[in-house]
């Protein structure tokens, strides 16, 4: 397979472990744009990137990328990820990977436009024990699918000033937590959901601080979902079916679940994949898709999820500020 050259637009946690990731098959990131010159230069002298821009846009016109992956704040995303797109870029974009649903919606039709790969870096989709978990359930050694419960809380630093809070950055518990939540609950549901009732908890600046949401499909599935940005919670997957269930912990990057086969009063443990693998995964599934050997970026239920999150935040009256 042709070695795809990717460039990072945004240069923090995310992008280091991207760097990180590509080492790990001993390559290097081809170029690195942030709206901090200086901190892309600085990135780029750690992870021996070869090309640096001065002016972002330059990115998106550089015949030499290939892939780029956009891990900058929310409300940045759609912006980006148009230019990219429009210059015939494939786009793996940090979730969320935009502020609704009309925006992705945009932006899936200009992927098709221009005939290039879309995708949302969201591990759930691509982390081994999922893709195990899911020809489990395929078999239909567990029955149905009947109710999901999937909690994550963090306690920040309660600062208005602090991106998770800032409504200017797009801050708030659902679009940075609560997407690996409603993902997590998407991959067990059989059909996504249609009925969508909660309640929400804001914080000083106007963006939601914790909330409680509960969903159904057309199946009658269901799942109750917990977020929390100043309480801490594990981060607990349960997905019930007819004849067992699955347990999980810290499931964004879960290398591990526990089965509970009810009819026969036991478990197994299944084990699959490395957490510290995790931006390795998407990388590997992003560049089968670009190659066109296999398309396993799961863009559909990165669409159902915002779906349910723009309908979530018209529940609750939260717009940001590019939405007003």
């Amino acid at each position: 397979m042709k070695e795809y050259r990717w460039a990072t637009l945004g240069c923090g946690v995310i992008a280091n472990q991207l760097a990180e990731a590509l080492a790990k098959q001993g390559r290097t990131l081809y170029a690195v744009g942030n709206r901090t010159y200086e901190k892309a230069v600085a990135f780029a002298q750690k992870y021996h990137v070869e090309k640096v821009y001065n002016v972002i846009e330059d990115m998106f016109t550089d015949d030499n990328v290939d892939i780029i992956y956009i891990s900058t704040p929310h409300n940045t995303h759609i912006s980006y990820i148009i230019q990219a797109l429009k210059n015939g870029k494939h786009v793996l974009c940090e979730k969320s990977i935009t502020l609704n649903a009309q925006e992705l919606q945009q932006a899936v039709e200009l992927a098709k436009q221009n005939d290039v790969i879309l995708a949302e870096a969201m591990t759930i989709y691509h982390m081994p024990i999922y893709q195990k978990l899911n020809e489990i359930i395929q078999s239909d050694i567990l029955g149905k699918p009947r109710f999901i419960q999937v909690n994550f809380g963090s306690y920040k630093e309660y600062d208005m000033k602090n991106r998770f809070f800032n409504k200017n950055l797009a801050g708030g518990a659902l679009l940075d937590i609560g997407v690996y939540a409603l993902s997590f609950a998407r991959w067990f549901f059989s059909q996504n959901p249609c009925h969508i009732v909660s309640q929400v908890k804001f914080a000083p600046t106007g963006v939601d601080e914790q909330a409680g949401i509960l969903l159904m499909n057309e199946k009658q599935e269901m799942a109750t979902v917990s977020l929390s940005l100043h309480a801490k919670q594990p981060k607990r997957g349960i997905a019930a079916f007819e004849k067992g269930y699955i347990e999980m912990e810290d499931y964004p990057r879960a290398e591990q679940a526990t089965i509970y086969y009810t009819e026969q009063n036991k478990k197994e443990i299944i084990k699959m994949g490395k957490t510290e693998y995790a931006l390795l995964y998407e990388v590997m599934d992003m560049e089968k898709a670009v190659s066109k050997q296999e398309n396993v970026m799961y863009l559909q239920y990165s669409i159902d999820v915002m779906e349910q999150m723009t309908k979530l935040r018209e529940q609750w009256g939260l717009k940001y500020p590019e939405e007003e």
